[in-house]
């Protein structure tokens, strides 16, 4: 096995969780598709993903459930999907859409070593991020890849990356800097057609953490302790409270 994946719920999160993953990938997985409900933002993403310059680009275009910010924040819940979604009909499309995911993931990431994807929280807690954690991580012991994810949190995060913190979840552990330029540029076509998702006010750090996670569960440390990036405090104005680094701390048992 000597492959790298990077897999993410939806075009342009490569660029802002795992843009240090990139150039020495080959291949990027996309895994939802048109926007539920956004027929001209789905149109929009269409046309920016036919033409971004992407290694062995794999676009699963499963269609999203609309489930993404449909969850309790101050208590989330962990399912074998990913998050307990408070609409009802959400969490029907949400839960129907996990074993779409992990049988079409399969043959995507056949043969790979190693697996860049979102962190266990979601970064900033989309529950389809968390999903496609769940999804890869599902076929790490069948597969036998290493998964890797990186140390973005928010404010609305936070209960859940607290709530996981004591878990044992990584093995090795890389501060590398992300790829600003390329980011940039693949940036400048997803605004080029209207597909860009995120603040226009970003900033890349100098520095991210990448989490590494053998298939071996033994000799997996929590990540209470460690030193997450708080995407907030990324904008170029950020407020003058919110700081770019924050320490994590688990949740009393």
């Amino acid at each position: 096995m000597a492959g790298r994946a990077v897999v993410v719920a939806h075009p342009d999160d490569e660029i802002l969780w795992l843009s240090s993953a990139l150039a020495g990938a080959d291949r990027v997985v996309f895994c939802f598709g048109d926007p539920f409900n956004r027929p001209a933002k789905a149109a929009a993403r269409r046309r920016a993903v036919a033409a971004l310059a992407l290694p062995g680009l794999i676009d699963l275009r499963i269609p999203e459930s609309g489930a993404g910010f449909a969850v309790d924040r101050a208590s989330p819940v962990a399912t074998p999907q990913g998050l307990q979604i408070t609409d009802t009909a959400a969490r029907t499309r949400y839960e129907a859409n996990f074993p779409r995911l992990v049988a079409a993931l399969r043959p995507a990431l056949a043969g790979c070593a190693e697996v860049y994807t979102h962190n266990p929280w979601g970064e900033y807690g989309h529950a389809e991020h968390v999903q496609v954690h769940r999804a890869v991580t599902a076929l790490q012991a069948e597969l036998g890849f290493r998964v890797w994810f990186s140390n973005y949190v928010d404010t609305k995060s936070w209960p859940l990356a607290r709530r996981l913190a004591g878990a044992p979840c990584w093995t090795e552990r890389r501060r590398v800097r992300p790829d600003v330029a390329l980011a940039r540029g693949l940036m400048k076509t997803y605004r080029r057609h209207g597909a860009w998702t995120w603040t226009p006010f970003h900033r890349w750090p100098a520095q991210e953490t990448l989490y590494g996670q053998a298939p071996e569960v033994e000799g997996r440390h929590p990540m209470a302790g460690e030193e997450m990036l708080d995407v907030a405090g990324l904008r170029w104005w950020p407020p003058p409270w919110r700081r770019a680094r924050r320490r994590l701390t688990a949740l009393p048992v």
